[in-house]
């Protein structure tokens, strides 16, 4: 479906990704605020918060005076977030759904955090370089990234099912998997924050696995910019799952190796 946005492409999903939370998204998203260092106090910024994985820890973490802004295009997203946030009467979860390459903060931020967010900017070095100037002086960056040789052969096997029934696929660009590339290793990750400006800088690999049966795992392509891959006819949808399940397997260990680094604005 390349027309869509990939904002619909996660308000479509929202329900799917949800079903996820558990065992990825909440413990990584735990891992990447502790590794943030938020304090009572703290402005934070979530970039591309999804359901709040990582928001609803930062705020717990930043208190009541401090303050959560999480953005996202997607609006499903969103209100699964601020279910969250009121169901645990976080008053300082503040969200929007807007584009982060031209939204405005208020005020610098402590720190800002991207979980599994950056590859989807278009421009990823202008991008990452316009949320490093919303840090103030001191702030901490930080972000998740998948690690080299995550999603395998998950990420294969669902773009080879999806050729099947959309062979134009090959000639559509993927900036996201270009840009997911780029930040896979700690080389290719510090480097990359060295030439944003960053200091401080530290990259922990974080190794993860999630079991998957069939369900969950269809649930993975739904919940997100996988979707985006599949055809609009919902024949050739069903195709699509029925063989890439097929070669998937019943019990499947997806490789959800991850990077943590943070980094600090001079």
């Amino acid at each position: 479906m390349p027309e869509l946005h990939i904002g619909n492409a996660f308000d479509d999903g929202a329900a799917d990704f949800e079903r996820l939370a558990p065992s990825l998204w909440n413990p990584m998203g735990n891992a990447l605020v502790a590794a943030a260092d938020i304090t009572l106090g703290d402005r934070v910024l979530d970039v591309g918060c999804g359901s709040g994985a990582t928001t609803i820890p930062a705020a717990q973490f930043a208190g009541p005076d401090g303050v959560v802004d999480g953005v996202d295009l997607s609006a499903e997203m969103l209100a699964l977030t601020q279910a969250k946030a009121d169901t645990l009467s976080l008053n300082n979860v503040h969200l929007a759904q807007a584009d982060i390459t031209s939204w405005e903060a208020d005020a610098p931020y402590d720190a800002v955090v991207c979980a599994y967010s950056l590859f989807f900017l278009p421009d990823l070095d202008a991008g990452a370089a316009r949320l490093v100037s919303m840090l103030r002086s001191g702030g901490r960056f930080a972000l998740s990234a998948w690690a080299e040789g995550s999603w395998e052969p998950f990420r294969e096997l669902l773009w080879k099912a999806c050729l099947q029934e959309r062979p134009e696929l090959a000639a559509i660009p993927r900036p996201a998997a270009e840009n997911a590339q780029r930040l896979q290793t700690p080389e290719k990750l510090t480097s990359w924050l060295e030439s944003l400006g960053l200091a401080e800088i530290t990259v922990a690999a974080t190794p993860g696995q999630v079991q998957l049966n069939p369900s969950l795992a269809w649930s993975l392509v739904l919940g997100g910019g996988y979707r985006m891959l599949l055809p609009e006819d919902p024949a050739a949808v069903e195709r699509v799952r029925t063989a890439f399940l097929a070669e998937l397997g019943e019990d499947f260990a997806l490789n959800t190796d991850t990077l943590i680094a943070t980094a600090v604005r001079p």
